[in-house]
């Protein structure tokens, strides 16, 4: 869509946006303005995305707006990774060397792209461009709102919680400001936290041991136990939820750079194999499996991955 903006290739903006329209959101030729439905549509559905790589720890790394798709979905991610110590600026990218891609940029970067496909559009939207751009503008402000609700859904269902209230945040906030002092392994806490007995003291929960901070985090143990007897929280249904929403296989580098290894050097590729049935199924407990569901090892820290990767 820029490219035929930037060239003034109106015409083929138009062909372009219907084609899209027709083979994959058909229910928008039925609106009033199928091409502002559009935009609202891909705004809502990116936001949604971006919610969900933040949630699970996926930073995609190279996110110009030519790797955004127009559905919504994750494309076109050369380097990429998954938080393992917790770290909101983590860069997955080494060629990233100002961290405009890093995890806690990928919402507002979205955004900014999303600002791109709005100007590319515009000439679809009105005959008068300044009212095209006012719409363009208000339908962007729809973005961040649906970003929270969508990110503040998610992490309310990795914390186990069921109801939505106003302290969860600082509920949220506080776990993850002691996870980053300590650099806890994203993946391993939440999936641990569902072991959590709101019954007993802090220092009796899994999750303790994977936090610097011990005395500070018993301090958040007793507010988050308060938090669930608000719910009337039952541990047993809880814990299966959490175990839904809170994935015990991601796809780390160093698990990706032994498959590649073998595939190049000795032409094994049961690796990749294992991988592919692994991850179909990252929320199960699959015992034969079991030694990548803990932290990775020291030489990993080594791995980099660019865009040539």
């Amino acid at each position: 869509f820029e490219v035929f903006f930037y060239r003034s290739e109106y015409a083929h903006i138009r062909t372009l946006a219907d084609y899209v329209i027709a083979h994959h959101y058909p229910e928008l030729q039925e609106t009033a303005n199928p091409y502002q439905a559009l935009l609202k549509e891909v705004i809502r559905r990116t936001a949604k995305l971006i919610a969900r790589w933040q949630a699970v720890g996926f930073a995609h790394g190279v996110m110009n707006s030519d790797n955004m798709s127009i559905l919504g979905l994750t494309i076109d991610y050369g380097p990429f990774g998954f938080l393992e110590a917790y770290q909101p600026g983590y860069i997955c990218n080494h060629s990233d060397y100002e961290g405009r891609y890093a995890f806690d940029q990928q919402a507002s970067i979205g955004l900014f792209n999303l600002s791109c496909l709005a100007q590319a559009l515009l000439p679809l939207f009105d005959d008068k461009p300044e009212q095209g751009a006012e719409w363009a503008q208000a339908a962007l402000g729809e973005y961040q709102p649906a970003f929270v609700k969508e990110y503040a859904a998610l992490m309310r269902a990795k914390l186990g919680l069921r109801d939505a209230l106003d302290e969860d945040q600082q509920l949220l906030q506080g776990l993850l400001d002691l996870m980053k002092a300590g650099g806890t392994d994203y993946t391993i806490l939440f999936r641990q936290l569902a072991e959590f007995k709101t019954g007993t003291e802090g220092s009796d929960h899994p999750a303790r041991d994977l936090i610097l901070e011990r005395e500070a985090f018993d301090q958040w143990a007793g507010q988050y136990a308060a938090r669930l007897q608000k719910e009337n929280s039952d541990d047993h249904e809880r814990r299966e939820r959490m175990n839904k929403a809170n994935p015990k296989y991601i796809l780390r580098n160093y698990m990706a750079e032994i498959a590649i290894r073998k595939a190049e050097a000795e032409r094994d590729y049961s690796e990749i194999d294992s991988l592919f049935r692994l991850l179909q199924k990252p929320f199960d407990e699959q015992p034969e499996f079991e030694h990548y569901a803990g932290h990775p090892p020291d030489w990993a820290d080594s791995i980099a991955v660019s865009c040539s990767s």
